[in-house]
């Protein structure tokens, strides 16, 4: 008996990025099973420990795989929660093992689906370059992620206290992180010293989303003036008065 499988829609031409996940998850999926099971079988306690801590490892990676999911593409995406759960995962699985402390803030801010996962690629990038090449000596180590709305741009750095002469020499990760601001429609400027470095990414709103920052920005606006209502201290006429 033949069972035709019906393709499912592609609108987005997401198919490919679709099948990549797929298949990423799977590959980490098995080689998570498979020193699971080497960890089970020996009799080593070394060894046990050893193969555990990767297993571990590697269930931090894919949980960073997974916040870097793109959002759907048809919708606003709230892109500070969406970058603060990427941000707890990459802290999981790499800055923390190195020690390195992450201070997150972010504005209120909704970006299209596609835009804010391209904004979380950046951000991944940037982040990976600071765990693989930044060099603290006696310093402790820090980065920063800063998410600002700035009328209608969005100001993105990521940035470090520790020398990174390595990053200034342009490799692929880099070129990457330009083509993705780019495509973004805007660019990144970058600074690297021996007390730090910082990479400013700022991109326009498209209109959709300048719709939504000026919608916040009312609710946010009102909340404000009802909360200084309530807490508007009487006057002395209002005392006499009562």
């Amino acid at each position: 008996m033949t069972k035709h499988i019906a393709p499912l829609p592609d609108p987005d031409g997401s198919l490919l990025l679709r099948e990549l996940n797929h298949r990423v998850n799977n590959e980490l999926t098995s080689a998570i099973c498979t020193i699971s099971a080497k960890a089970v079988e020996t009799d080593d306690v070394a060894v046990k420990a050893a193969l555990l801590d990767v297993v571990d490892l590697l269930h931090g990676y894919a949980d960073a795989h997974k916040a870097l999911r793109m959002p759907d593409p048809g919708r606003l995406t709230d892109a500070a929660r969406y970058l603060q759960h990427l941000c707890l995962s990459i802290t999981k699985c790499r800055l923390d093992r190195l020690s390195i402390r992450l201070l997150y803030s972010a504005d209120d801010l909704r970006l299209e689906g596609e835009r804010c996962w391209k904004l979380g690629l950046i951000v991944s990038e940037l982040l990976t370059n600071v765990a693989r090449h930044a060099r603290f000596d006696d310093r402790r180590p820090e980065a920063k992620v800063k998410l600002l709305l700035a009328g209608n741009v969005v100001r993105c750095v990521v940035s470090d206290n520790g020398s990174a002469s390595d990053l200034i020499v342009r490799g692929r990760g880099l070129t990457i992180v330009g083509e993705l601001a780019s495509s973004l429609g805007g660019r990144v400027h970058a600074s690297c010293a021996a007390e730090g470095s910082s990479f400013l990414l700022t991109i326009p709103l498209t209109e959709a989303e300048q719709r939504a920052a000026g919608a916040t920005h009312v609710v946010l606006k009102r909340k404000k003036v009802r909360l200084s209502h309530r807490l508007r201290v009487p006057s002395a006429e209002d005392a006499a008065a009562g």
